[in-house]
């Protein structure tokens, strides 16, 4: 491995400089991987960093794993890793961070460059392999350190910081981005849960409560449990009140209370006896019921009665 870039007067590069500068050269290379050397540049630091790569693909390929694919943008500003389908950006390796770029003579499909990480400052070595354009790559990489250096000496310096300041603030957005990606993503976890929460909390086959059912007087059944409502019927009666005890209790000429069996709770008596008083309950009820609404029964049953007699008479006629 013996080729490094080197800025020449009157080399002649193979794009022209509008290529690098408004836009990129794309190339397509297999990804052996990175690893971490101690030195920013030389010869043998890649030669290491090569073997061990290789040492690793080759175990990787025994266990059916294949080197994955990516794609190459080089341009005055870096060179950016992505993934050939989905373009989507696996590193990017700013120019003025990188310190060292060569391809293998022996082994004229790699190529290596090393880069120092924005966020670890330690040094990575970046390993490719490419079948044809091992040393074109190389040489591009060198055309766009040339571009970038006449850049640098004809803004005094201005360019490079203004592209530290881009790329940091395009680095900044892409980590906003993600961070944004996951809590989107926590947010739905947060409400499938409390959808699967409010499911299996509620009671199976709960349905809306209605309204009490009543019987064939239009009235709701009496229930000694349960407290009576003062709602009136649908035909505009007010059931009768409640028994209560006076504030005066009326006593018997020996002195004592009168017993009342429907003031005592519903637990005072057996079943047998409780059933007997529901039943008297129920009586009383339909008697307040017919006493109230005797006089529009009397005239539907007359009502009714014409009807039947006047159907009769003229059957007859």
């Amino acid at each position: 491995m013996n080729r490094a870039f080197n800025r020449k007067k009157d080399k002649t590069w193979m794009h022209t400089p509008e290529a690098l500068s408004k836009h990129y050269i794309p190339y397509n290379a297999k990804f052996l991987g990175s690893t971490e050397v101690e030195q920013p540049k030389g010869t043998e630091v890649v030669r290491d960093a090569v073997r061990k790569l290789k040492f690793a693909r080759h175990i990787k390929k025994s266990e059916g794993q294949k080197i994955p694919k990516v794609e190459l943008q080089i341009s005055i500003y870096g060179v950016k890793i992505l993934e050939p389908k989905t373009k989507e950006v696996q590193h990017n390796c700013q120019l003025h961070r990188i310190s060292f770029c060569a391809d293998d003579k022996t082994d004229k499909r790699i190529f290596t460059f090393i880069c120092k990480d924005s966020e670890s400052n330690k040094h990575l070595c970046y390993v490719f392999d490419s079948e044809k354009c091992a040393e074109e790559i190389t040489l591009t990489i060198g055309q766009a350190f040339d571009l970038a250096y006449r850049k640098f000496l004809e803004s005094g310096g201005k360019d490079v910081e203004t592209r530290k300041q881009i790329a940091g603030l395009q680095k900044r957005i892409q980590d906003l981005e993600t961070e944004n990606t996951e809590l989107k993503n926590k947010v739905q976890d947060l409400e499938n849960q409390l959808r699967i929460t409010q499911v299996s909390t509620s009671p199976a086959g709960s349905v809306t409560p209605k309204s009490p059912s009543t019987d064939i007087f239009d009235m709701i059944p009496f229930s000694p449990i349960s407290h009576q409502s003062s709602t009136p019927t649908h035909n505009g009666t007010q059931p009768p009140p409640v028994p209560t005890r006076s504030a005066e209790i009326k006593r018997d000429l020996f002195g004592a209370e009168p017993f009342d069996p429907f003031n005592c709770g519903a637990g005072d008596f057996p079943p047998d006896i409780q059933s007997k008083l529901d039943e008297m309950q129920r009586q009383r009820w339909l008697v307040y019921y017919f006493h109230n609404n005797f006089q529009q029964l009397t005239t539907l049953i007359l009502h009714a009665s014409f009807n039947i007699f006047k159907q009769q008479f003229h059957m007859n006629v």
